[in-house]
């Protein structure tokens, strides 16, 4: 899996993220797809079990059994669903440039967008929902981590009685406590990038009902501000005839 690639294609989103987005990039490549493949997969390399049987087949049974998924497999999938959904911001400032493109050269230099990575208008949502794709992402594997595996626990003995053991029989998990504190990284990690892009959510719509407020306060300021050139009695009428005018409008 060429993760360098990925990198570099999502580094891009960094031009058109805010501050919690930065952090959230540089969590899932340096805690996350970083520790993945320097070492994680090495420490899950030898997953299977050993068995207290010389049983042909028990042991690739009870390993089967006992991880349905392997874990390094089911991070790997994780790491490349929440990746994709800023692949997404990515491909829609690509399409505003390529139609500012097409409108500057129709309208002799006349740019449709000021800024086509300005998250405005269908941006603005594209942006929002790659945030909240990731986390449901992110939240639904560790779920699923915790349903497969009952907790994120590692035990060091499995009983297993599975066909074609001969009966109940113990096995023994490899470097079980290695493999737990991996384990346990991995769900930190997930944990904190959901939390950063919740994070993100909150200031972007925060941002955005303080831009809307600011503009519909702004006119209201405006139109109550007296204006200089006018005497007392001059503004007094002026402000008679404007509630006038509002009164006949209203009727």
């Amino acid at each position: 899996m060429n993760w360098s690639g990925l990198q570099s294609l999502l580094s891009g989103v960094n031009r058109y993220s805010t501050v919690f987005g930065r952090v959230w990039l540089s969590v899932v490549f340096v805690f996350r797809v970083l520790v993945f493949v320097v070492a994680a997969q090495r420490v899950w390399g030898d997953e299977n079990l050993v068995c207290n049987t010389r049983q042909p087949g028990c042991a690739n049974v009870c390993t089967d059994t006992t991880f349905p998924i392997s874990h390094i497999h089911l991070w790997a999938l994780q790491l490349i669903f929440v990746t994709c959904p800023s692949l997404m911001v990515i491909a829609h400032v690509k399409l505003r440039e390529g139609k500012n493109k097409k409108h500057t050269d129709v309208h002799d230099g006349e740019q449709l967008y000021a800024n086509p990575g300005k998250k405005r208008g269908g941006l603005w949502w594209t942006y929002l929902l790659s945030l909240l794709i990731k986390v449901i992402v992110d939240a639904a594997f560790l779920y699923i981590v915790h349903y497969l595996y009952e907790g994120f626990d590692l035990p060091r003995l499995i009983k297993c009685s599975a066909h074609p053991c001969p009966n109940m029989v113990d096995c023994f998990i490899s470097r079980p406590t290695e493999k737990k504190i991996f384990i346990l990284f991995m769900v930190v990690s997930s944990a904190v990038c959901i939390f950063m892009c919740i994070c993100e959510m909150v200031y972007l719509i925060g941002k955005r009902v303080s831009n809307n407020f600011m503009m519909v306060k702004e006119p209201a300021q405006r139109s109550r501000k007296r204006d200089p050139t006018l005497s007392s009695s001059q503004y007094f009428i002026s402000q008679k005839l404007k509630e006038k005018k509002i009164d006949n409008t209203a009727l």
